[in-house]
């Protein structure tokens, strides 16, 4: 059925997205991310080799990965309320923020020039590395802040996110955990807000890309419909596994693990 839908290069991005999609699943439960630093450079990897358009690579990675978060998050976020490990209050004190940030992101990403924008891509990655690096051992004691507090840092935090093609794990989690939130809690808010900022990133990517010259078939705007499928079969299935880990690892051992992730990301990107 699938090789009568979709032609031999359009198959072979979805057998791999499978493939993908897995581990993304698992690491959007255990980290509360959506798996865009894994999506888009793979995406910039393939895509190429496949005969799609060098200047609509990137954007499709991008526009792709956000598409993908969308139903990854949910999943994680709808297993992260069953158990009990999502603050409402941290969610409802960030998500305006983070949905206007969304659409921002997608914008700048069509205002930036398309060679440019592998190099914002890892520049984010990198910090997002160091950043954590440097905060594992910190045990921070100060609350949220008000309303235009969490605001401003939902819409930085969604805008930098919709430039990575991330759902927002990477710097929601650690502005939680400074903030006073268990990383168990942080993870779950995180995995709960990453899809609000994937649908607003998803459908800013969408609009900017309807007409845009050099799409392979299959896209809807900056969406390649054949790698979105084959990520979210497997990653909304597969989240479940993750949360069951988030309560049986300590708190030190996921910040090292999620400093550690983020850092081979970073290095990968700019090695490639």
């Amino acid at each position: 059925m699938i090789v009568e839908l979709f032609s031999e290069p359009a198959l072979l991005v979805f057998l791999f997205c499978l493939f993908l999609g897995a581990i993304i699943g698992v690491l959007a439960g255990l980290l509360g991310i959506g798996g865009g630093l894994l999506v888009v450079p793979a995406l910039c990897i393939l895509l190429p080799e496949v005969g799609v358009a060098t200047e609509v690579v990137m954007p499709l990675a991008l526009g792709t990965s956000l598409a993908s978060i969308v139903l990854t998050s949910s999943a994680a976020a709808r297993n992260h309320l069953k158990a009990g490990n999502v603050d409402l209050q941290a969610v409802k004190l960030l998500l305006p923020g983070m949905l206007v940030g969304g659409l921002l992101g997608s914008t700048l990403a069509d205002w930036i020039p398309t060679e440019l924008l592998p190099k914002v891509f890892a520049f984010i990655v990198l910090f997002l590395a160091l950043q954590m690096m440097l905060t594992v051992r910190v045990e921070a004691t100060r609350p949220l802040p008000g309303w235009g507090g969490g605001f401003a840092a939902g819409s930085v935090i969604g805008t930098i996110s919709t430039l990575a093609g991330i759902g927002g794990g990477s710097l929601t989690v650690p502005y939680l955990n400074r903030h006073s939130t268990e990383m168990r809690l942080a993870i779950g808010c995180s995995a709960t807000t990453g899809a609000a900022i994937a649908i607003a990133g998803m459908l800013g990517f969408i609009g900017h890309g309807v007409g845009s010259e050099g799409l392979p078939d299959y896209s809807l705007g900056y969406v390649y419909l054949p790698a979105w499928a084959g990520i979210v079969m497997t990653s909304t299935f597969t989240s479940r596994f993750g949360v069951k880990l988030v309560s049986r690892w300590p708190t030190q051992r996921l910040k090292r693990f999620f400093a550690l992730f983020l850092l081979v990301v970073s290095i990968r990107m700019f090695l490639g």
